[in-house]
């Protein structure tokens, strides 16, 4: 029978009870097909099976009431179960089918080898059941003694490969968390029933039937336990649930970390290490809140607040020395951090994007000046910071600008393009100041122009628009998909150009460069109380957008 264990009631107590009356259901259900497969035409214990199938058939009735079930699945459990003790002559056959029925409810959707390894468990401990039942009788057809060794055998080759399996290794999750001791039975419990078939070959069968029916409703409750996160590694930023939303811890080594939480998860949050809890504010050209946290060298927890509820993530710190991340860095370095996490890596970060320009971004900014150098601004007014990456960008702008005969000054003009090469924090800080600039007095008509790594939400929205010049068309499906899994992994996180590269990998291809330009677009502004035509999606703020509640378009063609 099919049940459908998709999403939990909500309710604890329900929860628990339904998962019982599964446990419950397929183990007389298992218990009733071992009987029915052994049993002969004559042979005494009749009883039992009846017994058996009405308890069967009743559960199976009872957990329709406790879960969402496959009606026409439940049909057929119940008349399988009445039929293996009313209908002898086909004992062995309705035996048959339902054992295929608890083979498909435990192996809960499971393919491949998860789905063979949950045929080869419940068939040998049906048969176990079944000889457990009857009684091991010595047939010329079946040697019970040998059977069990066999029996065993198989059981514990199944433990083992579903200990392969379940992606936990030889830590301290096997024993800490539910679903390691259930991994723990599967294999043990089979290793104990093999070991009395040795030793009392077919009274094997009486003695071990409880270990085997412990090793069943252990193996059948793998499925509805969920599975432990991967441990925390030092130097490898954690990205945690246990809090009910996501967190973001980096680059978790002994000393300064950062704590990023997404918009989503709300603005009363605190978090803290050893007592000291610090509030999660927002920075500068960055979503979501932040928070700075000592963590102390190796395994600690971490206290998360909300309101009045507090959760616990568990974090390792190790002993090493992580690097040196500035204050107005830390947000884009925990961003890129993140892209290669949502892909499922798990690298330790031994630097940020701001400790070197790389020769792509280099390439764009050359081309970015040379594309301003044919439009003829006065002058470029040059926003930097003290970065490695922005020293070194601030210098080839510079460089390149002589080279083209334009002029660099750090005041804003009426005829001035504004540049833009720092980090998140002061970049953010620039197009604040450049709007306001603008809203006052003409200014920077040639234009706001920001450095790729700058292409971030808060950062582009600050003013009504502004240019990058990019290497990848943030509309492709490949740049969409990203934005989508950072979003749903991160909470309605948006995407930045750290995150999609690490996110890609290293083996990213570099494209050609183009001007974008991002802007806040809104066509037909409406109040929410006026009415809308039929179909009209009046939400902005749909998947897959890197520039929230806006677009970004290509305003030039290729850069040669």
């Amino acid at each position: 029978m099919e049940h459908d264990h998709s999403a939990t009631t909500g309710s604890s107590t329900v929860d628990i009870l339904a998962l019982v009356l599964r446990l419950a259901l397929l183990l007389s259900t298992a218990f009733l097909a071992g009987g029915g497969l052994l049993r002969t035409p004559g042979q005494r214990p009749r009883r039992t099976l009846y017994v058996l199938g009405g308890v069967s058939a009743l559960l199976a009735v009872v957990s329709a009431f406790a879960a969402d079930v496959n009606v026409i699945a439940l049909a057929i459990h119940v008349v399988l179960a009445v039929a293996v003790p009313v209908l002898p002559r086909a004992t062995r056959w309705t035996s048959a089918a339902l054992l295929v029925l608890v083979v498909l409810e435990t192996s809960l959707g499971g393919t491949g080898v998860e789905f063979a390894i949950d045929t080869v468990f419940v068939a040998a401990a049906a048969v176990w059941f079944g000889f457990a039942l009857l009684g091991p009788a010595t047939t010329a057809a079946v040697r019970p003694g040998p059977l069990a060794l066999t029996l065993g055998g198989l059981l514990v080759l199944a433990g083992a490969v579903r200990f392969g399996v379940s992606g936990l290794g030889f830590d301290r999750r096997l024993y800490s968390t539910l679903f390691g001791l259930a991994v723990v039975a599967v294999v043990v419990l089979p290793v104990v029933a093999s070991v009395l078939a040795g030793v009392f070959k077919a009274r094997a069968y009486r003695f071990g039937v409880l270990g085997v029916a412990l090793g069943f409703v252990a193996w059948s409750a793998l499925g509805a336990i969920p599975v432990p996160p991967p441990l925390p590694v030092p130097g490898v930023p954690l990205l945690a649930d246990d809090a009910g939303f996501p967190v973001l811890v980096s680059p978790q080594r002994p000393g300064r970390n950062v704590v990023h939480f997404p918009a989503s998860a709300g603005d009363d949050l605190s978090v803290g290490a050893g007592g000291l809890v610090t509030k999660a504010v927002a920075r500068p050209g960055a979503e979501g809140t932040w928070a700075d946290v000592e963590l102390p060298p190796g395994r600690s927890d971490l206290e998360i607040r909300r309101g009045d509820a507090t959760s616990v993530v568990e974090v390792d710190a190790g002993t090493a020395a992580g690097p040196a991340i500035t204050d107005a860095d830390a947000p884009e370095c925990a961003s890129a951090a993140l892209g290669g996490l949502v892909a499922g890596r798990a690298d330790v970060l031994s630097a940020c994007p701001s400790d070197a320009l790389t020769p792509e971004d280099g390439g764009a900014l050359v081309k970015l000046v040379e594309f301003l150098a044919g439009r003829k601004p006065s002058a470029l007014t040059l926003v930097e910071d003290d970065s490695p990456r922005g020293v070194a960008a601030a210098k080839l702008v510079r460089e390149t600008s002589a080279r083209t005969g334009l002029a660099v000054r750090p005041d804003a003009g009426p005829d001035t393009a504004l540049v833009v090469v720092s980090g998140w924090s002061a970049g953010y800080t620039a197009m604040t100041r450049a709007a306001e600039l603008q809203r006052l007095e003409p200014t920077h008509q040639y234009g706001l122009y920001l450095a790729p790594w700058l292409l971030n939400g808060p950062i582009v929205n600050a003013v009504a628009s502004a240019s990058l010049p990019l290497r990848f068309d943030p509309r492709e499906a490949t740049a969409v998909g990203y934005a989508v899994a950072v979003g749903d992994r991160f909470g309605g996180e948006s995407p930045t150009l750290g995150g999609f590269r690490t996110w890609l990998g290293a083996d990213r291809p570099a494209g050609d460069v183009q001007i974008f330009a991002a802007a806040q677009v809104n066509a037909m502004p409406m109040y929410p109380t006026e009415p809308h035509a039929t179909g009209m999606v009046m939400n902005r703020d749909y998947a897959g957008q890197w520039v929230p509640d806006g677009t970004i378009v290509p305003i030039t063609s290729v850069l040669r």
